[in-house]
């Protein structure tokens, strides 16, 4: 009966590591995927459901697993319940998971000049984005990325930034001052802020709503789908519709496990890609109206709208971020992008 017992746990023990190594086959060796292998994509993400990303992800799997007839599996993973915004990098990296989403910033820890995104008020609509993120710039970074072992596989939206605080309503520069925000680690965030006299905290998008409900910090900066969908506006008392910054994802896989796919499935992938990029965005903009409308209705949220000079007002205070940023980067293709396209448009607008 004991040896029973002993055989009987023995077997259990098996199931459960090959299950755990089942999870992540690619981890191991990266073998390609044989004819008639069922191919696993692990996608994980920090966002809610809802958000332009989360529902991206979703339209991804359905699109794959409709066009490969099942050949390729996605499993999703939102809302960081399977590993943080501070985590996804390293697992993405190990091979644990394929695919993450992360926002551009939390990028920039292995290529600085992804930082490039974050600068406020580099871009005056979507249109601007697309055109940067399509193009040389994008390339660029992309081979930059490859060099790491990542692949950028798209860019997908969230939206342009808004001010939060619970402190007093911000409409001028100085209105920053003696202020605390939550940030993501990013360095061009950092000096964003410092350029207006206020501090920055970095901390995870999962720990943003307690640290508002607690007072870690007084304000942070989000697109208006983050804002609505983790309410943090039922935190905060005060929000700016300042669209200063932009906020969007880099779409990243690992470079081996990318190129150990067959090219038929690989295909497939791209296509996909495509059409779900196209359609992440056009979504987004419709998400930013719709909840922004939505936002404006609340009563214990004073909501205030920027005006276009009180716009250049904060172009000018955030200047130094400019030269900063063009100070540390060693890229010439965006140097020149900087300076040949937004630094002579910025002073000739707002010098």
């Amino acid at each position: 009966m004991i040896q029973g017992q002993a055989y009987g746990w023995f077997v259990i023990s098996i199931s459960v590591l090959m299950f755990l190594l089942g999870c992540s086959p690619r981890a191991i060796d990266y073998d390609q995927v044989g004819p008639n292998d069922k191919l696993i994509i692990r996608f994980s993400h920090v966002t809610g459901e809802e958000t332009p990303k989360g529902l991206a992800a979703k339209r991804f799997k359905e699109l794959v697993e409709a066009k490969s007839g099942g050949k390729i599996e996605v499993q999703v993973f939102p809302n960081s319940t399977l590993y943080s915004d501070k985590e996804e990098l390293s697992a993405l990296k190990r091979g644990d998971i394929q695919i993450i989403a992360p926002a551009i910033s939390k990028v920039s820890s292995v290529v600085p000049e992804a930082l490039l995104f974050d600068l406020p008020y580099l871009f005056h609509d979507q249109d601007d984005v697309w055109k940067l993120a399509d193009g040389p710039v994008g390339d660029e970074i992309n081979i930059l990325l490859e060099k790491q072992g990542y692949k950028m596989l798209a860019v997908w939206d969230n939206g342009f930034k808004q001010i939060t605080n619970n402190k007093h309503p911000i409409h001028h520069p100085d209105d920053f001052k003696d202020l605390s925000f939550r940030i993501m680690p990013s360095r061009v965030l950092a000096r964003q802020f410092d350029s207006v006299g206020a501090t920055s905290l970095v901390l995870p998008f999962n720990e943003l709503y307690q640290a508002l409900e607690r007072g870690q910090v007084d304000g942070e900066e989000n697109t208006v789908s983050n804002i609505y969908s983790k309410k943090l506006y039922v935190t905060q008392k005060y929000m700016t519709k300042s669209d200063h910054g932009y906020l969007g994802y880099f779409v990243l896989t690992q470079k081996e496990f990318w190129e150990s796919i067959p090219q038929e499935s690989r295909v497939i992938l791209e296509e996909v890609l495509a059409d779900v990029t196209e359609w992440e965005r056009n979504l987004a903009l419709e998400i930013d109206k719709t909840e922004y409308a939505y936002l404006k209705e609340r009563k214990n949220l004073e909501l205030y709208e920027l005006t276009e000079e009180e716009k250049k007002q904060w172009r000018s205070a955030f200047y130094p971020t400019y030269e900063w940023f063009v100070s540390q980067i060693h890229d010439d293709l965006i140097k020149v992008y900087i300076k040949e396209i937004f630094e002579e448009d910025f002073a000739s607008k707002d010098k």
